[in-house]
């Protein structure tokens, strides 16, 4: 063995750490808050879509993760991934004064 052995191995080591922690550390944790959120829906509540589609929440099907919402023009079918966490989340926050 060479005298640089675990030293060689470090830059990698290190590059990982740094990786997990800006990359996939913050993935792991919006995912988990995406299903808390799409677990938490309820008939009523307001929601937008990724699209940008806003309507309220008529039906929930669990066997195959859709929605029906109502829009102004109708009800539409979605699945539940299509919903936006972030647009939901302002669209439902009490108004500042």
């Amino acid at each position: 063995m060479g005298d640089g052995g675990i030293g060689s191995l470090l830059p990698f080591v290190l590059m990982f750490v740094v990786i997990y922690f800006f990359m996939i550390a913050p993935q792991m944790k919006r995912a988990k808050k995406e299903k808390k959120f799409n677990s938490e829906l309820k008939r009523g509540d307001k929601i937008i879509t990724k699209s940008g589609l806003h309507g309220k929440i008529l039906e929930l099907n669990d066997k195959d993760g859709s929605c029906i919402i109502e829009t102004m023009s109708g009800k539409v079918k979605f699945e539940r991934s299509a919903l936006s966490m972030e647009m939901s989340a302002k669209l439902n926050a009490p108004a500042k004064k």
